[in-house]
């Protein structure tokens, strides 16, 4: 009889019920793999039969975990900074009505990933996604049709309320908040003798009611 004491057991010295078993995991990892690179080809190829047949599909996959911002052949980096701030207007013990400063919402995730070397896919994402998701489902007058735009509107609200409301409350009642984007151009290499403005640009968004709808779970409006 062979001994192999602690070095690993080769395959064929296995029992049937485990070289059934490893051949079962083998398999499921490959066809694991397989599925997750289809998909991500199909996502990031030019248009085609099979991924316009079968997008909605693809798109589940892929959103929001494995998300790019490019496609094959064709790349598309980004070339302009948006930061999105936000402020309120709050009602004072005194009965005041005061209208805070900006706070730059974008400025400040950049911050708590600068340091983190393993930034939650939230952490990176969430407020640049519903931004965009804001500006697809709306015109340049802020107009809407449809549960999409509501529910864009709805998103933004909530995670604005949701980062403000403890700071903003500390001076007062809430009782409206505005948001406004700030877009500036991605300065080109020294190399470059493209000229371009760095002037920013804004897109301010008209003031919300704040209701007890866009508070974090739990809070009230005082």
């Amino acid at each position: 009889m062979q001994h192999y004491g602690d070095e690993p057991r080769p395959p064929a010295a296995l029992s049937l019920p485990s070289r059934v078993v490893m051949t079962v995991v083998a398999g499921a990892v490959t066809l694991a793999v397989a599925v997750h690179l289809a998909m991500m080809f199909l996502h990031v190829a030019p248009p085609n039969t099979l991924s316009k047949q079968h997008s909605e599909l693809i798109n589940d996959y892929v959103f929001p975990e494995y998300e790019q911002n490019w496609k094959l052949f064709a790349p598309n980096p980004l070339q302009q900074n948006i930061a999105v701030q936000v402020r309120a207007q709050v009602r004072t013990a005194g009965d005041d009505r005061l209208t805070t400063g900006w706070t730059d919402l974008s400025a400040a995730d950049g911050r708590a990933l600068l340091h983190n070397p393993v930034p939650s896919h939230t952490q990176q994402n969430e407020l640049r996604r519903a931004w965009e998701y804001y500006l697809n489902t709306h015109d340049a007058q802020n107009r809407t049709s449809g549960a999409r735009g509501e529910l864009a509107e709805q998103y933004v609200r909530r995670i604005v309320m949701q980062r403000m409301s403890t700071r903003w409350a500390a001076r007062g009642k809430v009782e409206q908040m505005q948001v406004r984007s700030m877009t500036t151009a991605v300065s080109p290499p020294s190399w470059s003798p493209e000229k371009i403005s760095e002037k920013p640009r804004y897109r301010e968004l008209p003031w919300w009611p704040v209701t007890a709808d866009d508070l974090p779970e739990g809070a009230k409006i005082q």
